[in-house]
């Protein structure tokens, strides 16, 4: 029996295509044809600008802030989309924005919890965001603060955030705490206090940490993968 003319050539082309198919399936298991979301796209989905992401860093100053606070969290950040990226303002050497998976990366385990304000869509409008981001820039590039002072000449990280929100939508996220507040009696925290203060602790300085706005009665958690 004589073969139809075309069945092979068809027959080499469905095998072209199925092969060439298996082998994006694998190469990009995200591409449009899985029909499956990008971890970057899901979190695009749930997060909005000046949402705050906290997570626990390893340094031994991070491990006192953590003992002094009693708390996991040590680091935080404000969190900005820009072109459609996600991006970390953070307090680090020096203050700057961070692409949000680099930032991620950063913490113990990779992981984080994201909060937002319980009234967000009132509170927020297109032209407060934009008076934050505004306000944010007179920080961009500023010093770490490693002896957390009250000032703008050095800042650290949830004294920006707190900042930020206060002079940029006048809200006062937590209430300031003064160093003596804290658990200064833990050997790993006095260690960190005499580097950075000698024998001149300043025990009265305003001091917003972490986990103050983190416990923030104003915030609702948005995504915690703890």
């Amino acid at each position: 029996m004589k073969k139809p003319k075309y069945l092979f050539p068809l027959l080499t082309f469905l095998l072209s295509f199925c092969c060439a198919l298996f082998v994006a399936m694998k190469v990009f298991p995200n591409n449009p044809f899985s029909g499956k979301k990008t971890a970057q796209n899901s979190l695009t989905d749930k997060i909005q600008d000046a949402d705050i992401i906290f997570q626990t860093s390893e340094s031994s100053q991070c491990e006192a802030v953590r003992i002094a606070t009693n708390s996991k969290f040590s680091h935080c950040g404000i969190i900005y989309k820009i072109n459609g990226d996600l991006f970390v303002f953070e307090a680090v050497q020096p203050v700057k924005l961070t692409p949000l998976s680099d930032w991620i990366n950063h913490g113990k385990d990779h992981k984080f919890v994201i909060k937002r304000l319980k009234n967000a869509d009132k509170v927020l409008s297109e032209a407060t965001l934009q008076k934050m981001k505004d306000y944010s820039q007179k920080f961009m590039g500023k010093e770490y603060d490693a002896y957390f002072d009250w000032t703008d000449t050095r800042i650290y990280c949830s004294e920006l955030v707190w900042k930020i929100y206060k002079n940029g939508a006048n809200i006062e996220l937590s209430k300031l705490k003064e160093l003596k507040d804290f658990n200064l009696t833990d050997k790993r925290v006095q260690k960190i206090l005499k580097e950075r203060y000698g024998n001149n602790i300043p025990l009265e300085e305003k001091v917003v940490a972490p986990s103050d706005l983190v416990d923030s009665d104003l915030l609702k958690t948005i995504i915690d993968t703890y």
